[in-house]
């Protein structure tokens, strides 16, 4: 059985399952509720609660569900699975590197906690004009797709004002991406703009932020150096 609320302000599609799925639950529920959250535009958040009863799929429901992965799964930049059954939360977890959005997984006591992380900010990406034609991005938290679409609005209009530029990244906040598409976001904003610095200072105090920086030479056209935390004045006179 599968039962579907509305799409919520937020893109929060919440959907509870029980008993056994069928093709029927599939062909009149769960595909048009999903074809209808794909064609709204937004970004889309999914909260799915297991029930204690919840025993699987009949074959053909679980054909349908492999169809209906390859159409959608991929569109939701959040999972929140909510289940109190251990080989759903073992699956879910084996599972969830392969998709691109964040997957995490909660007990149904914790069902407030699984809403509130569907749609809070859990990171942000930061741009401050330094003056001297330096500009500081400061990455704090784990970073979603959301947050680097306003980053790429901030980063295009401060281009368009002071043309090329110096840059401080601060990665000493930064906890990583919330799944691949946020750190295919990542690759992509760099992509786009990787011709404009004319130097990088990369700031940080942890062994894979020095790393993150000599691959970085890699892909940017910019001289670029690390800089421990402490260093900052001392990245700041080298961009200067």
């Amino acid at each position: 059985m599968i039962t579907v609320s509305p799409l919520t302000a937020q893109g929060v599609l919440e959907i509870r399952i029980s008993d056994t799925l069928t093709a029927e639950d599939y062909a009149g529920t769960l595909t048009p509720a999903m074809d209808e959250a794909a064609a709204s535009g937004n970004r889309l958040r999914l909260l799915l609660q297991v029930g204690p009863d919840f025993s699987g799929f009949t074959a053909k429901a679980a054909w349908a569900d492999a169809r209906l992965g390859l159409r959608h799964w991929s569109g939701f930049e959040r999972i929140a699975v909510v289940t109190d059954l251990d080989w759903v939360e073992n699956m879910v977890q084996f599972m969830g590197f392969a998709l691109p959005g964040a997957v995490e997984t909660f007990d149904h006591q914790e069902l407030d906690d699984a809403r509130r992380w569907l749609t809070e900010s859990l990171g942000s990406l930061h741009m401050r004009d330094l003056g001297n034609g330096i500009l500081q991005v400061q990455l704090l938290g784990k970073l979603d797709s959301a947050a680097y679409a306003r980053a790429n609005d901030d980063m295009d209009a401060y281009i368009r004002d002071h043309g090329r530029f110096k840059l401080l990244l601060d990665l000493t906040g930064f906890d990583g991406w919330l799944g691949l598409a946020a750190l295919g976001d990542h690759l992509k904003l760099v992509r786009q703009h990787h011709h404009i610095p004319t130097r990088v200072a990369v700031l940080g105090d942890a062994a894979w932020q020095k790393l993150a920086q000599n691959l970085m030479r890699h892909f940017i056209a910019a001289e670029s150096r690390y800089f421990d935390s402490p260093d900052r004045d001392a990245a700041c006179a080298w961009l200067a």
